[in-house]
C-alpha cells in the first residue's frame, strides 16, 4: 500500500534537510496503519525497525511516497518492507530515499504476546494468506 507526506520547514533539522526522526514517525504510524487494517481487531505495537541508514538527503517541499508491504508473518509478529521515494519540486521522476523493515507484534489487555489470526487479508497486496 502506498500513502503519501509532503516535507514542510518544520520537519527539516538544523542544515536545511529532512530530520531523521520525522522519516522514522512516519514510517512507524504509516506501516502501523496498515498493518492494523491488515489484523484487523489486534492490539498491536512497533517492536523494532531494522537497518536504520540515512543515505539520502530530502529536501523541504518534496512529497514521500511510502511503500509498505508485508515481508512475514510469525506466530505474534508481522514484519513490512517500507520503501520511501521522495519527488522534489521540478524533478521529472521520483527517487529512492530510504529503505527498512518495521516489525509489530500482537499484545493481549495484559500487554503479554498473543498469536495472530491464522488467516488474513493483506490489503496492500490485496488477497489474503494463511500462515
Amino acid at each position: 500500500m502506498d500513502t503519501y507526506a509532503i516535507v514542510r520547514p518544520e520537519h527539516l533539522n538544523h542544515h536545511g534537510y529532512l530530520f531523521g526522526g520525522a522519516l522514522l514517525k512516519w514510517i512507524d504510524e504509516y506501516a502501523w496503519l496498515v498493518a492494523s487494517r491488515d489484523f484487523t481487531g489486534c492490539t498491536l505495537v512497533t517492536i523494532g525497525m531494522d537497518e536504520i541508514v540515512f543515505k539520502k538527503r530530502i529536501i523541504s517541499g518534496s512529497i514521500l511516497r511510502f511503500q509498505i508491504e508485508p515481508l512475514k508473518k510469525g506466530v505474534s509478529s508481522v514484519k513490512y518492507k517500507v520503501d520511501v521515494f521522495a519527488d522534489e519540486q521540478g524533478a521529472s521522476e521520483e527517487k529512492w530515499v530510504f529503505t527498512t523493515t518495521i516489525t509489530f507484534v500482537r499484545l493481549d489487555e495484559n500487554g503479554e504476546k498473543m498469536a495472530l489470526p491464522d488467516h488474513v487479508c493483506f490489503r496492500s497486496l490485496g488477497h489474503s494468506i494463511k500462515s
